[in-house]
């Protein structure tokens, strides 16, 4: 497996009076919401009609070819302040409609030069979205994929299919890891199903863990919910503080960074929210003052900004710049800004 490393200085270490120097290899995980990365053709089944040519949207094919080149170069980029010419190891991203659109999608230039793949399982999403996990086989290997359904608990609810949770497990710095990618009910179906979600996805999480407790386990997603709500806080159980992380619990590196920083992901009438989130399981941690890098460990989170991602002048200046807005056509990005979070491991 390709090593990519970078020497990390004494702010990561302890030694007796003197500078210590260690090489580290660094991984990128990311997630970024695609906003309706529609085709130009009809899924039967699926609710697609505004991404047709003929449908609201006038979605064709010059439009889709523009969607897939904004979409590939943030993929691209994502992860590139740290691992320059590299980016993540691994890329959940949630709103995409099918494998067709996936393929399109990699092999685009930006995402082709590094031979990036994908895994995806096709969901029961009435619109026809779909959470998949992007990969590059030089950095991480694919062990097993599945799709666990979201499952209603009141019957009336039984026929509103909605996405599934995709768990990918596999090897990334010889380690076991899982990745479970998300994107849970809309703030319109109200807390209680999100709350749903958090518990569904901590059971994936657990069941994880039992088979074997050294793997180590990421959720992520567009959680339509912030670090603070219910969903995350207490049924997922994702915290905030490192060192007061139990078992049994997941760190949230996001939460700090709404509350404290005042900053997010996407924007609601001028106020931030921040529904795309990493967690992770503890033992990709160090805790209690611990410098313990022989195995991955959780360095840093990074809300990724570029200018090209926002307004740049209009009512709506500082707002992400969306592919549409107001039935116009803006050739823009995404209504949510990508996050990473970096791990590291000591190079032997």
């Amino acid at each position: 497996m390709k090593k990519l490393s970078i020497i990390l200085l004494a702010a990561l270490l302890i030694s007796t009076g003197a500078v210590a120097q260690k090489k580290y290899s660094v991984y990128g995980v990311g997630f970024y919401n695609l906003e309706n990365l529609f085709d130009t053709q009809h899924d039967e089944g699926k609710n697609d009609y505004q991404f047709l040519p003929d449908g609201s949207y006038r979605w064709n094919e010059l439009k889709y070819t523009h969607k897939l080149h904004n979409m590939a170069t943030v993929l691209g980029e994502l992860g590139t302040d740290v691992l320059s010419g590299v980016g993540c190891a691994v890329i959940g991203v949630s709103e995409v409609e099918n494998a067709h659109c996936l393929q399109d999608l990699c092999d685009q230039p930006e995402l082709k030069a590094r031979n990036i793949q994908f895994c995806h399982i096709e969901g029961p999403d009435q619109r026809g979205v779909d959470c998949a996990l992007l990969y590059n086989p030089a950095l991480f290997t694919v062990r097993d994929v599945k799709l666990v359904p979201y499952v209603y608990e009141l019957p009336a609810d039984s026929a509103r299919a909605t996405r599934g949770f995709l768990t990918v497990s596999g090897t990334l710095a010889d380690e076991h890891v899982a990745f479970i990618v998300c994107h849970w009910p809309s703030r319109f179906a109200g807390s209680y199903y999100r709350e749903l979600g958090g518990k569904q996805v901590r059971v994936v999480k657990d069941s994880l863990l039992r088979e074997d407790p050294s793997c180590k386990v990421f959720v992520m997603g567009d959680m339509n919910d912030d670090p603070t709500n219910k969903s995350m806080y207490e049924a997922l159980g994702a915290k905030e503080e490192i060192d007061q992380i139990t078992p049994d619990q997941m760190y949230n590196p996001w939460y700090n960074i709404l509350v404290k920083q005042k900053t997010g992901t996407l924007q609601y009438d001028g106020r931030w929210n921040l529904f795309d989130q990493i967690v992770m399981t503890p033992n990709v941690l160090n805790q209690n003052g611990a410098k313990d890098y022989e195995t991955l460990k959780y360095w840093k989170p990074q809300i990724f900004r570029r200018d090209y991602l926002f307004q740049q002048e209009g009512k709506y200046k500082g707002n992400t710049k969306r592919t549409t807005a107001g039935g116009s056509w803006l050739d823009g990005y995404s209504d949510h800004l990508p996050v990473c979070i970096y791990l590291i491991k000591e190079q032997k």
